[in-house]
């Protein structure tokens, strides 16, 4: 990220009309200056902003949250369960489930796309075969991990076992999803929630934060949203 001192705020206070010693300034304090002024520039000036500020930081921008929201409401493919797993898997927290979703994307690569989904007969056992062993083999991984895991616990000491035990006893295990779908949803949910907030690797901020066509009417659309994902 660039430092203030290298960020060229003449033109954009000369785009305004404000004069050079304007506060707040949008070199040392640009998120202020956006609080003000973000809907009075242009696209081309805002993305500017980009090399001095975060998406974090935008995130405090309600302007911002709400073009991120609108951005997630309309379902782009960027941010799809297929591409979201792919592009942030240390989000994806299937545990051994993870082996049949891994399983029917083959089988449904196989049924759909192999051959031009051509000899059907042919095709659907492949499918089924191909399905079945990347289950398997994400199933195996899963135990092996369980087995590493179960080794070293047997180099823990006796009373590190108690005191672990104790603690297991009085935290609270949050519930875990039982369906697939569930899993899904609460991913996508995190996903969503996460890229609204800035908390998300990807350049699509880059282009959702300064675009104006995410602007609406309400601005209680996003509240409303959240609102509505707490009570399910």
């Amino acid at each position: 990220m660039a430092s203030p001192d290298s960020f060229d705020a003449k033109p954009i206070l000369s785009y305004l009309a404000l004069p050079p010693n304007y506060t707040p300034s949008p070199a040392d304090a640009p998120i202020d200056f956006l609080e003000r002024h973000l809907y009075q520039l242009a696209p081309e000036i805002l993305r500017r902003f980009s090399s001095i500020t975060t998406p974090r930081q935008r995130a405090v921008l309600a302007a911002v949250r709400n073009r991120r929201f609108r951005f997630v409401n309309a379902d782009p493919k960027e941010l799809s369960l297929t591409f979201a797993k792919r592009q942030w898997p240390e989000l994806w927290e299937g545990r051994e489930r993870r082996g049949q979703v891994e399983g029917q994307e083959e089988k449904d690569w196989a049924e759909k796309e192999f051959l031009g989904g051509g000899v059907k007969s042919h095709v659907g056992k492949l499918g089924s075969l191909l399905g079945g062993y990347e289950e398997e083999r994400e199933a195996e991984r899963i135990r092996s991990v369980r087995r590493e895991q179960a080794m070293h616990d047997e180099f823990i000491p006796e009373e590190d076992d108690e005191s672990d035990e104790e603690e297991d006893e009085s935290a609270p295990v949050p519930p875990e999803p039982e369906s697939l779908e569930e899993i899904q949803g609460v991913f996508l949910r995190r996903i969503r929630e996460r890229f609204i907030y800035g908390l998300l690797s990807t350049d699509l901020y880059d282009s959702v934060d300064w675009d104006d066509t995410w602007d609406g009417n309400n601005q209680d659309d996003e509240d409303r949203w959240f609102a509505e994902e707490e009570e399910i």
